[in-house]
């Protein structure tokens, strides 16, 4: 047994394609949004580290805008890649185990708390020296977003402080300001 196919008047009217507004082209390929962050970045750091006035005497084998050119054409290879793949029609996948509630509305007491720790030892790292107010952060951030176990997260705050101040003052010889320990550290 064959099946014919009906004729055109048989199948009844041909419904109108719905155009594609730019709007909605943006919502479908939303992630080229990322491609074009990611680009900018990586043309402000390639700018930014190709302008770079280095002293031939301050360089040793790989100078100081070795890895800053490397990280610049990394983003600009990733941007790339991105808006191809995005443009051959590829999506993100969305996680299956987040577990955030989309209904609920946004926390804003945690990030203002968040954000005055953080300024908060911005402005305190200059008269207090990194290893105080690196603690003041790393503890208000703990206490901002839910421990209140005071007997133990001040110590743990002054042991992270002090560590990154060691790592970075110390072994890597980024000078940061030590404030009233300078003598003691």
């Amino acid at each position: 047994m064959t099946t014919s196919t009906p004729a055109p008047e048989e199948t009844g009217p041909v419904p109108p394609a719905t155009p594609r507004t730019a709007r909605s082209w943006l919502r479908d390929h939303s992630e080229l949004g990322v491609g074009a962050l990611l680009l900018a970045l990586g043309v402000l750091v390639l700018t930014d580290a190709l302008t770079m006035d280095v002293d031939i005497t301050q360089r040793g084998p790989v100078g100081p805008k070795t890895v800053p050119v490397v990280v610049g054409i990394g983003l600009l290879l990733v941007a790339t890649l991105l808006a191809v793949d995005v443009l051959r029609g590829g999506r993100g996948q969305a996680e299956a185990g987040e577990d955030v509630d989309l209904g609920e509305p946004a926390d804003w007491r945690t990030v203002l708390l968040l954000s005055g720790v953080f300024l908060g030892s911005a402005v305190l790292i200059e008269p207090l020296g990194f290893p105080a107010a690196g603690a003041l952060l790393f503890w208000g951030a703990a206490y901002t977003l839910g421990s209140r176990r005071v007997d133990r997260d001040p110590l743990i705050a002054a042991v992270l402080s002090l560590a990154a101040y060691a790592l970075f003052d110390k072994l890597l010889g980024v000078p940061l300001p030590g404030g009233p320990l300078m003598g003691v550290l």
